[in-house]
């Protein structure tokens, strides 16, 4: 009985067997166990090395195809973050472009104990953790010149760095800076707020200070 099985399984091997087309003749067959090795000759005989073996330049490299020699190009007139406001009037001196609220105030702290802090110091008198370790000091914030500069200084420095200080225009966005410099501003008047201006209660009880 089994040599009838076996015969039968034969003749269904052959019938489903690949054939030549022309000569009728059974083709021969990889085991399965050898298609993966098969399909992986097939994608390594499909790869080059063309984009690697290609000329190119590296950073700094000379560059005679340009005419100033270099490979390195810098940015065009004009170009700005992705995420920057694009300021197309000037702003008035000492104006912020939005209103003056508590919590901008908030905001401008926020950022300004994050970016400005380190240097400059919590109350901007320019004795920060990195001035201690031995960094020059920046100038304090409660000088009269700069007590007198308008906001848009403090805006300006921010975006684009001023001696030893480099420009945060790239890590601070453009309201988060008018908000430090709102910030600054009341750190200033912290030092500096006549007495006149105090309300009422806090006038009293500096009076009474001794």
């Amino acid at each position: 009985m089994w040599k009838i099985e076996r015969r039968r399984q034969g003749e269904e091997e052959k019938r489903s067997a690949l054939r030549d087309p022309l000569s009728g003749e059974v083709l021969p067959t990889l085991p399965h166990s050898h298609t993966p090795t098969l399909l992986l000759l097939l994608l390594l005989a499909g790869c080059h090395q063309a984009m690697q073996e290609g000329s190119r330049l590296k950073p700094l490299e000379a560059a005679s195809i340009f005419t100033d020699n270099r490979s390195s190009r810098t940015f065009v007139p004009g170009t700005v973050a992705r995420d920057d406001v694009v300021e197309t009037a000037p702003l008035p001196p000492d104006t912020l472009p939005m209103p003056l609220t508590r919590a901008l105030l908030d905001r401008g702290r926020e950022r300004f104990n994050i970016y400005c802090r380190p240097c400059h110091g919590a109350g901007g008198d320019g004795k920060g953790m990195i001035v201690r370790r031995g960094f020059s000091p920046p100038p304090s914030y409660h000088t009269d010149r700069l007590r007198n500069a308008p906001l848009s200084h403090f805006y300006d420095v921010i975006t684009n760095g001023y001696g030893a200080m480099y420009p945060y225009g790239d890590r601070v966005k453009s309201d988060d800076r008018w908000a430090v410099a709102a910030y600054i501003r009341a750190l200033q008047l912290s030092q500096h707020a006549p007495a006149a201006a105090l309300p009422a209660g806090d006038r009293t009880q500096l009076e009474g200070a001794p």
